[in-house]
């Protein structure tokens, strides 16, 4: 296993691919058995000298389309150096009012309307586990991150929503978009599937933080989403978020090592050992070597 122990991830979205108030020490880019992650992932620290490690999803430059993002290496990479939370930041279009362009979402639940073409899950080829996926997001990481709506009186934020996910590049089509209003969605993205699926199997706790950039396409009376509106809330978003991110990161590494265990982040740690159905005799032994990097010992 990897000589780090860096406890906290970052994947950044669309718009957040570095993070300038944190102290770059190194790069690193880790060969996983699924491959290389989207880039370099960049080893930091902040002001109060907790290390963390940054990806940027899309790769610096944004380079990588959402069904193109190698989220299999991308989680593994992140566990092999020793991360338990992640953050992940992603832009979203609202799918309600009162999700406003700039707010701040943090989701409890995902409609997954992906196409099936994105590789989803660690256990297959072999050996066959399922793991639950109820709560896709870590609950306490949630509350974590709402309380620091007092801290920040500029950011509007909203808790317990539903994200949907799309298969994208392309943006919604106005039925399209009533339609996931109608499944009870809250907001949409192209990204936490299976980013939340994959963080699950490898015990991580996830959180997805939502930046609304625009209300997509469902109302009648204005213009479809439009890339250039998108990128100048973006670039606000991308600023608060950053700002939140430096009091965050202390608050994670704090609840982590809290002796006295008042915030559990580490509720999924053994979650999997006993997930698997597959009989001994039948588990591919080279995906038992392959899982041994996130997962050693179990299988």
């Amino acid at each position: 296993m990897s000589p780090e122990n860096i406890e906290i991830g970052i994947i950044g979205g669309s718009g957040l691919y570095h993070l300038d108030n944190l102290t770059i020490e190194r790069k690193v880019n880790p060969e996983t058995p699924w491959g290389f992650p989207s880039d370099e992932i960049i080893i930091a620290r902040a002001s109060s000298g907790v290390k963390v490690a940054f990806l940027a999803r899309h790769g610096k430059g944004h380079f990588l389309n959402p069904s193109e993002v190698p989220s299999k290496a991308n989680i593994a990479a992140l566990k092999f150096l020793g991360c338990k939370v992640i953050l992940a930041f992603s832009a979203v279009g609202s799918l309600r009012e009162e999700i406003a362009p700039t707010h701040f979402a943090i989701p409890n639940q995902i409609i997954d309307r992906t196409k099936g073409i994105r590789p989803s899950t660690y256990f297959e080829s072999g050996l066959v586990a399922h793991t639950s996926f109820a709560d896709p997001f870590d609950n306490n990481l949630i509350d974590l991150v709402y309380d620091l709506r007092n801290d920040f009186p500029n950011i509007t934020f909203h808790k317990n929503k539903t994200l949907v996910c799309m298969e994208g590049p392309a943006f919604s089509t106005r039925a399209e978009s009533n339609m996931y209003r109608s499944f009870g969605g809250d907001l949409i993205n192209m990204s936490v599937v299976p980013e939340a699926k994959l963080a699950k199997e490898a015990e991580i706790a996830y959180c997805m933080v939502c930046m609304s950039t625009d209300y997509d396409a469902w109302r009648e009376n204005s213009e479809g989403v439009n890339v250039e509106e998108v990128m100048k809330t973006m670039k606000t978003n991308s600023e608060n978020a950053r700002l939140l991110l430096a009091t965050l990161i202390d608050k994670v590494h704090f609840s982590l090592n809290d002796k006295e265990g008042t915030v559990n982040l580490n509720s999924l740690v053994g979650s999997n050992r006993y997930s698997c159905v597959t009989d001994k005799s039948k588990r591919d032994p080279e995906l038992v070597k392959k899982l041994d990097y996130i997962l050693p010992g179990y299988f």
